[in-house]
């Protein structure tokens, strides 16, 4: 007597209430995989995205908006900061290194970042064909721009002012594919790069204050103009690097509050951020959770109506040379079934959950989340959901291991 098939054919045989437990287990399962999956995917990316860097310095707002934008590239930017403070920074002797960035463009809703060298070394990457930029306009693609939009080496696109796709097309300056990044895992595979001075031209800033400085000046006084001008310039953020802790304990007080610009540790704001997603995805397990015990009420029940309609087929199975033991074991394998069936297919659902999500976040913030990613905490659910199934089905499992094959009989 093949035990596994006679389980199966018995949740076949009560069709409605398999079904109804599987449902109840897919989604408890479903949503504390989905909590588990998505929330060390998030944390992990945030980790890689700001390692390495001890402060961020932009314009006056909110900090958590600042490092956002300058680091994560997910949100607007607070404003520019004058390039002559950010060099003064530069040179402090707490800093060990900083990246200037400067943005506002896009290009088919991925943004166009003008920085140095420095900022692709920081993060290790390494190209997949081409170079770096040498001269204004010369464009390195992340991995996923090039994959998504099709580029290649030396082809041209014109940036869009702003960071979405229907903001005015900056047509008198084109960029020049120079050279194509290799996956690195962190944003830059979600930027398009180039130097600074591409910004700076395609916004008109350097020749606009040339000219102004010009015009009250005079042309007698060039000299004098360019140093104007070169004071005139901006730049959107800077990430600091400190070459000790006593950088983190002076500079950002210091910067606050003796300075035109803003100063965030990115290590306190993004747990801040992570200490707010965590209420909701606590909430969501618990809530999964909640599901998974109402689906071992749900299993109990419907193996308990089954037995009270199978009183007589487990009769004739004792009779027949059944022990009690088997009988038992009949149950609790029916329980176990079904519960392997609801954690398979709680799995499934929440990879879907999980790549619903990726897909949203990706169009409105270019943030992917991966659905092959697998976390250890999701194999301890398979023990977790079949000790469920198991204690729900210990009541039914003793009543038919003591079923009475003649009284059962008789009132037949």
């Amino acid at each position: 007597m093949n035990m596994l098939r006679l389980s199966w054919a018995n949740l076949r045989a009560d069709r409605l209430s398999t079904v109804l437990s599987i449902m109840l287990l897919a989604i408890g399962v479903g949503m504390v995989s989905f909590v588990m999956v998505a929330g060390a995917q998030m944390l992990d990316r945030f980790n890689r995205d700001i390692r390495g860097i001890d402060m961020v310095v932009g314009a006056k707002g909110s900090p958590l908006q600042l490092i956002l934008s300058a680091v994560y590239q997910m949100d607007s930017p607070t404003g520019n900061i004058p390039l002559s403070e950010a060099q003064k920074l530069q040179k402090h002797p707490l800093v060990k290194y900083s990246i200037p960035l400067a943005y506002g463009d896009s290009y088919q809703g991925y943004r166009i970042v003008g920085s140095e060298v420095r900022y692709l070394e920081h993060y290790g990457a390494q190209f997949a064909a081409g170079e770096g930029w040498t001269d204004d306009f010369e464009a390195v693609l992340g991995s996923v721009v090039a994959e998504n939009l099709g580029l290649r080496l030396g082809d041209h696109f014109h940036g869009s002012h702003g960071l979405v796709d229907d903001m005015q097309v900056h047509e008198e300056a084109a960029y020049h594919v120079v050279g194509i990044l290799n996956p690195t895992g962190t944003v830059l595979d979600r930027l398009i790069l180039t130097n600074i001075g591409s910004v700076w031209h395609i916004h008109g800033e350097h020749a606009d204050a040339a000219e102004e400085a010009q015009a009250e000046h005079g042309h007698a006084d060039e000299e004098h103009a360019h140093q104007a001008a070169e004071d005139d310039r901006e730049i959107t953020a800077l990430l600091v690097k400190f070459k000790s802790p006593m950088g983190m304990m002076q500079l950002p007080r210091h910067i606050n509050a003796n300075t035109s610009m803003q100063a965030a540790l990115p290590a306190i704001e993004i747990n801040r951020l992570y200490e707010l997603l965590g209420v909701g995805f606590t909430t969501l397990q618990i809530i999964g959770m909640l599901i998974m015990a109402i689906a071992a009420i749900s299993v109990f029940i419907s193996l308990l109506n089954s037995l009270k309609d199978r009183k007589y087929e487990l009769a004739l199975m004792r009779s027949l040379g059944a022990s009690p033991a088997k009988l038992f074991g009949m149950v609790i394998m029916e329980s176990l079934l079904l519960c392997a069936i609801g954690y398979a297919a709680g799995i499934a659902l929440g990879r879907a959950a999980l790549l619903l999500m990726s897909y949203l976040s990706e169009q409105q913030m270019q943030f992917q989340l991966s659905g092959g990613w697998f976390s250890a905490e999701e194999l301890c659910l398979l023990p977790i959901t079949l000790l469920i199934g198991l204690f729900a089905a210990l009541i039914p499992a003793f009543q038919a291991y003591r079923t009475d094959i003649s009284e059962i009989l008789r009132n037949e």
